[in-house]
């Protein structure tokens, strides 16, 4: 009872003491509530009709389409180039179909099983002709292929073999093409639902053939806005206001841009760094042009393009490389010569010219052993068996394999940045065999018996050692270069300043206006993500920080000059003002023009006035018509010469692109044609589709799409 008393004596105290302490508790889970949601946010890629997509999703479907396209293209790797288009692709993919199943859900749309079997079936998908599951003798898909290949692969998963990779690659391959088919499907399912909404009818279909087959021939009598000065023009605050708000919807943006004024820096070889890579080069052409074997001489220079030492097609050179082969004797040297295009100099040895197959049709069955004795041993037994006339698919499923044929194009192995003698050994037999020839090769681990039986695109093929590397400056000229522009950036540090000493100190300011998060550099310079990334964070009239960029061979300075939010740019920006000052100085140059008009009733008054009177054919309604004395496309007049009979002179001046015109309609004459309502019905239907062709557009914006990818890649 005692300690009863005492805790309540001290009863305020504690109940603030656990009211802290509660306090602290929540304020502890709150707080890791905070940082989780911010960390979520931290990792989120963009987001479409409120679901969000993390980096590591966005990551696992770019390897995907990255593995297909090297796949399609047979290379083991993709540029800075190829990288930003796969980024895109998977981006705008993965946004359209957001979207289209959005609508699909609402409308009850979907893609059964038994469409796709019915596609599979049909083989006419321009996506399955990409597929390695093409009949080699009719061009087309064939599904009873792909349907072994699901069972050989399934088989493989229970027992794996030494194919195992390569039925792995072959499978994510498969399901990539199988998902994007869904998705094309759907969409194409969904766009077909909405072309049937748009209809047309026999009387609309009369009106547009007349519209499109009636052509007239006027003379025109043209007045030009471009023979009134500017100068002689007023324009007031409430003309521009008034046109603005005419023309308001314009200038709506959807995504918030930023206008920017950068300094960039392009780093350059010295006079003295070129006289140091000339002398390099002219001892790498002594070695060169005395090497019996170039390996050694190409390694050791580290040239851009390795020698494989293979006969290959033009495609796997450099297009300056690929201009020289044919005038160059076989072991001739040419070079030291400096490529002003790629910034590079280049030494070519040709080592040997001559006709090859550019494609091989090849099946083979791999023979390994417990050691390379025993595998050679039982391949010579494959062989000799091969040789009295066993079938070859036979005895391959003997040894685990299926001993199908598959072809070998030279563009699957010519870009490879080295290949090693098995392989060399391997690609050299197959582009040198006659066709139904069989061999026994011999490699480091076991052996592979070979047989061609098919040789495609006989094309001439070369075999060149190339030293190419680019005139690059040294360290000392980047140093030199990096502490002169250091010091431009730690003496200027606001905008005005910039402006006013870049040229003092030989540099220049440019412009980057509307730039969006969806761009992949800043003023189009590489590996530029940092200076983006701070030009969407800072304030307008910062300046950023030095960035080095580019290829290592940009300094960077940037100013944020306007944020442009999402929604109407106003009459203040300079873009817009621009534009509706040329518009409010069309509309007043053709109230002077229409003032002077008056009361013209013919062509001979016209000419009175001032106008340019010629000859204008083939005018119809269905194609605005281009005037050759404005040199303006005028959509306006088609319509006036459309409305008035053959005989007549215009009613009214028409207000065109580029000037104000009067006409006298001389002739009508309908072009020869018979009119088809089916045909012309149908016509108008796709007319009306294209023009509704920016569905998707709309939906886009209606899904409130956030793209925050410059963040990451």
């Amino acid at each position: 009872m005692a300690a009863l008393g005492k805790i309540r004596k001290r009863g305020v105290i504690l109940i603030i003491i656990i009211g802290f302490g509660l306090f602290a508790f929540i304020a502890e889970e709150l707080f890791r509530s905070c940082e989780a949601t911010k960390n979520d946010k931290r990792q989120q890629v963009g987001e479409v009709l409120g679901e969000k997509i993390n980096v590591q999703e966005f990551q696992k479907l770019m390897d995907e389409y990255s593995e297909v396209i090297k796949m399609q293209q047979g290379t083991e790797s993709l540029n800075d180039e190829q990288l930003n288009q796969v980024k895109d692709m998977v981006w705008n993919t993965y946004v359209q179909t957001k979207i289209v199943e959005n609508e699909a859900k609402k409308l009850g749309l979907r893609v059964t099983d038994e469409e796709m079997q019915n596609i599979l079936k049909q083989g006419t998908n321009p996506m399955l002709l990409q597929t390695p599951f093409v009949n080699k003798e009719t061009g087309r898909f064939d599904a009873n292929a792909l349907e072994k290949f699901l069972a050989d692969y399934k088989a493989q998963q229970a027992t794996p073999s030494q194919n195992a990779q390569q039925y792995e690659t072959l499978y994510k391959y498969w399901s990539f093409i199988e998902k994007t088919l869904r998705q094309q499907t759907l969409a194409q399912k969904y766009q077909s639902l909405l072309a049937h909404c748009f209809l047309s009818n026999p009387i609309e279909a009369k009106a547009s053939f007349k519209e499109e087959k009636e052509e007239a021939q006027v003379q025109l009598a043209a007045f030009p806005y471009s023979d009134i000065s500017d100068n002689s023009v007023k324009i007031s605050e409430s003309d521009m206001k008034a046109k603005y708000d005419e023309l308001k919807p314009r200038f709506r943006q959807y995504v918030e841009s930023r206008d920017a004024k950068y300094v960039d820096y392009t780093v350059v070889a010295s006079a003295a760094d070129r006289a140091a890579l000339q002398k390099q080069f002219a001892g790498y052409a002594k070695d060169l042009a005395a090497a019996a074997d170039p390996t050694e001489a190409v390694r050791k220079s580290t040239s851009l393009i390795p020698y494989l030492g293979l006969p290959v097609t033009k495609a796997a050179y450099p297009q300056d490389i690929a201009n020289r082969l044919d005038s160059m004797a076989v072991g001739q040297t040419y070079g030291p010569a400096e490529n002003k295009q790629d910034n590079t100099m280049n030494i070519i040895k040709l080592i040997a010219k001559q006709q090859m197959p550019d494609s091989v049709q090849y099946r083979q069955i791999q023979i390994s052993g417990a050691t390379p004795e025993a595998a050679h041993k039982t391949a010579d037994s494959v062989y000799t068996a091969l040789k009295a006339g066993a079938n070859f698919e036979a005895i391959a499923k003997k040894y685990g394999q299926t001993g199908q044929s598959a072809w070998l194009t030279s563009a699957q192995y010519q870009s490879a940045p080295s290949l090693d003698n098995d392989t060399k050994n391997f690609l050299n037999s197959l582009n040198t065999m006659a066709v139904n020839e069989t061999k026994n090769l011999v490699l480091t681990q076991g052996n592979a018996i070979v047989q061609v039986l098919d040789r495609k695109g006989m094309t001439t093929k070369y075999t060149a050692a190339i030293i190419k590397k680019t005139i690059d400056f040294s360290r000392d000229t980047y140093s030199a270069a990096y502490n002169r522009f250091s010091s431009f950036v730690s003496a200027n540090q606001t905008p005005d300043a910039l402006e006013k000493n870049a040229a003092k100190f030989g540099y220049r300011v440019q412009d980057a206006n509307d730039v969006t998060t969806a761009q992949h550099y800043l003023a189009n310079i590489h590996s530029t993500r940092d200076a983006m990334k701070w030009l969407f964070a800072a304030k307008e009239g910062d300046v950023s920080p030095m960035y080095e960029c580019g290829d290592n061979n940009h300094l960077l300075l940037v100013v944020l000059n306007k944020i442009h939010s999402a929604g109407y740019r106003t009459l203040d920006d300079p873009q817009v003002s621009e534009m509706i000052k040329a518009e409010v100085m069309k509309d007043k140059k053709a109230e002077m023009i229409e003032a002077k008009l008056g009361g013209v009733k013919s062509l001979a008054a016209a000419k009175s006035k001032g106008g340019k009177v010629s000859t204008v054919n083939q005018i119809t309604f269905a194609a605005p018509v281009f005037v050759t004395a404005t040199g303006s496309s005028e959509p306006a007049l088609s319509g006036a010469v459309a409305a008035t009979a053959k005989g007549k002179f215009s009613k009214n001046p028409v207000k065109g692109n580029a000037g104000v015109y009067l006409f006298q309609v001389d002739n009508k004459v309908m072009q020869p044609g018979k009119f088809d309502e089916k045909a012309q019905e149908a016509k108008l239907r796709q007319k009306a589709m294209q023009a509704a062709g920016n569905f998707m557009n709309e939906l886009y914006i209606a899904a409130n799409v956030v793209d925050n990818r410059y963040l990451f890649f």
